[in-house]
């Protein structure tokens, strides 16, 4: 099949999909469960808000590591390893989180998820926006991660319905098993065949640092999308306690992180369709970017409010951050054929990788302020004003032709 035929709905946006499907619900799921699961291993209510916060990171770290180490041998091996391989992973890594009985083990175990969970979005993104034409690739991209971020959603009505984490968790990595039967039916790249056996150095990490031109266009591509796990990580993960600091009690997180999810969809797929009707990607990250900031503004005037009013706001938030399509797709733009799965699958994980340093700095902000609120959105101002200042550095890459490599 020739690239000129496959379309927006061609199978490997369909898999690709399915498999950002099962990586957002494994991804989401201990932001959903975190209460209920640390509770059944007997810590406290404070123990909860303070393993929870270090779970995360740990998890978090682990997407950095495996962004990396799926980066590489996505451009040394192929795109299709890293399907492979990174599914199979954290699949495995998943059944056993349902097996856990102390928060050790638990700890260990979302680390090597997060491993695996870190190759799926890169290397869907980078193998369609080389398979379809470049008028399409934007549109691709965008049904990978509307289907995507629903599994956020599935992973919210499972543990409703079911209402055993464990089981939860079962779920999770028997959905990534069968989906590698269907990953069979996908073909490698054309411009990465291309390039390969051609001795041009391919998945070199040490390249994005070796001339600085790529490697402030690695670090904007980070950058960018920080305001995305600001939101996911900090206001919508904790979003019960900050509940709390407003007056409103009994805010479920797993409930914001449906909203905000339902959200990101929606957001998803008019940011997606807005870049391509504009012909731009900067011009749609700067609507994102004030619309996100406003529905931030609101999340901090809650005082007083009601749970409703909350859980609205929170998909605001989601719509607002939305914008996440864009850079990752832009991370694929930017780069060459043989580093561009090394920075799409790297710089989105590089942003999750960031989260613990945002947890840090909003730990500090809360502390010298001595106000958890005005910790927030401390925080909140540091990460929206340096994002905003590396979409004006970045250029603009819509259309841009991607049969290229690096030097």
């Amino acid at each position: 099949m020739s690239k000129k035929e496959l379309g927006i709905f061609s199978l490997p946006v369909i898999v690709g999909a399915l498999g950002f499907f099962v990586d957002v619900y494994d991804l989401l799921l201990f932001g959903i469960i975190r209460k209920p699961s640390l509770s059944a291993l007997g810590l406290s209510p404070d123990q909860v808000l303070s393993q929870g916060e270090y779970i995360l990171s740990v998890q978090m770290i682990g997407l950095l590591v495996g962004g990396i180490i799926w980066g590489i041998m996505g451009d040394k091996k192929g795109r299709l390893s890293v399907l492979f391989g990174s599914i199979l992973l954290y699949s495995l890594a998943t059944i056993a989180n349902g097996m856990v009985h102390t928060v050790t083990q638990y700890t260990i175990l979302r680390f090597i998820a997060g491993v695996g969970l870190a190759g799926e979005l890169g290397a869907s993104i980078t193998l369609v926006c080389e398979l379809l034409p470049k008028e399409k690739r934007g549109l691709g991209a965008t049904v990978i991660a509307c289907v995507g971020v629903l599994g956020s959603v599935g992973a919210f009505f499972v543990y409703d319905i079911w209402g055993n984490w464990r089981l939860c968790y079962y779920a999770g990595g028997g959905m990534g098993l069968i989906l590698l039967v269907m990953r069979l039916g996908i073909f490698e790249s054309g411009m990465y065949n291309e390039i390969k056996g051609t001795g041009i150095e391919r998945g070199n990490f040490l390249m994005l640092f070796n001339n600085k031109d790529r490697f402030l266009r690695y670090l904007r591509g980070v950058v960018i999308g920080l305001p995305v796990w600001y939101v996911i990580g900090i206001l919508i993960t904790f979003s019960d306690k900050f509940g709390k600091e407003f007056g409103i009690n009994n805010i479920d997180p797993a409930r914001s992180i449906l909203y905000q999810y339902i959200g990101i969809g929606l957001g998803d797929l008019t940011a997606g369709v807005l870049s391509n009707y504009l012909k731009s990607r900067k011009k749609a990250l700067y609507i994102f970017f004030s619309i996100v900031s406003v529905f931030i503004v609101l999340f901090f005037l809650q005082s007083g409010g009601s749970s409703t009013t909350m859980y609205m706001i929170c998909g605001g938030l989601g719509f607002g951050a939305g914008f996440s399509i864009l850079y990752i797709t832009m991370s694929a733009e930017q780069f060459g054929t043989n580093l561009r799965a090394t920075t799409a699958i790297s710089i989105p994980n590089m942003v999750r990788g960031v989260l613990p340093l945002m947890i840090l700095l909003f730990k500090g902000m809360r502390s010298l302020t001595g106000n958890y609120i005005e910790g927030g959105w401390i925080t909140g101002i540091v990460v929206l004003s340096i994002a905003l200042v590396a979409v004006y550095h970045t250029k603009e890459t819509f259309g841009k032709d991607m049969n290229f490599i690096e030097q």
